[in-house]
């Protein structure tokens, strides 16, 4: 009775497919105890430990020309050092999940809160948030391609960000995001008259401003601060056709 096995076996046993063990043959990381006279890969105990070193280099990120240097070359220290380079990118991309997990599970609650709040006027709490300025608009508070390209920089998430549009005053809106230092302006703590909408144009942004005015005229609230136009880009994910706004300025005390 033979004491090696086939490449199937082989496969089966140490649960990849057999194409993944001829690629490592392919490439000079594996090569079978013998070939039999029916022309069958066979392997022994020394091949089964050989993979197993191979798939547990792959599995640390090791590309296949890496793995194939360190199983002919490595010491004990580039071992060690190998492994310590894999631990900080486990640790980096543990980090990336994290914040991952974060973002999603923030639009998951911000899509539940636009569903409840879509179209109605609501007062909200809300605590200190830090703005950096970005950039301020044309005279016509239309955002243009080639402008927004333009003052992009490094570490802009767009994509993911919450983008402030910033109204001080009568003049042009200033384009704002949520930082955590080298804040430029903060909008304080407090009670907030906040208005969420979908907005398929551009041009019914100012309508919905002059509606957002009218309601809080009517009712006697006293806004103070400037107004602030959240756009939530990333909502539009369950809408295509729209982008989701929401309208905030705060409640002071007369």
């Amino acid at each position: 009775m033979r004491n090696e096995i086939t490449i199937s076996e082989l496969a089966k046993l140490m649960d990849v497919s057999v194409h993944q063990i001829r690629y490592f043959e392919e490439k000079g990381l594996l090569q079978p105890a013998y070939t039999d006279d029916n022309q069958y890969r066979m392997y022994s105990m020394n091949e089964i430990y050989q993979l197993a070193h191979i798939l547990l280099l792959r599995k640390l990120g090791l590309p296949v020309q890496a793995v194939k240097e360190s199983m002919t070359g490595f010491g004990p220290d580039q071992v060690r050092q190998m492994l310590q380079t894999s631990m900080e990118n486990t640790h980096a991309e543990i980090l990336r999940l994290q914040q991952l997990e974060l973002f999603i599970g923030k639009v998951l609650q911000e899509h539940r809160d636009f569903g409840q709040e879509i179209e109605a006027y609501r007062v909200k709490r809300r605590e200190a948030v830090n703005l950096r300025r970005w950039f301020g608009l044309s005279s016509q508070n239309v955002l243009e391609a080639r402008q927004l390209a333009g003052q992009a920089g490094p570490g802009l998430n767009l994509f993911e960000a919450d983008i402030h549009y910033v109204f001080e005053g009568e003049g042009p809106a200033v384009l704002c995001t949520e930082a955590a230092e080298g804040a430029s302006l903060l909008l304080p703590a407090g009670d907030y008259l906040s208005f969420q909408f979908p907005a398929a144009h551009e041009d019914e942004l100012e309508q919905r401003m002059e509606q957002f005015s009218s309601y809080a005229a009517d009712r006697t609230l006293h806004l103070t601060g400037p107004l602030v136009l959240i756009e939530k880009s990333y909502l539009s994910l369950f809408s295509q056709d729209r982008l989701h706004y929401e309208l905030l300025q705060r409640i002071g005390t007369v």
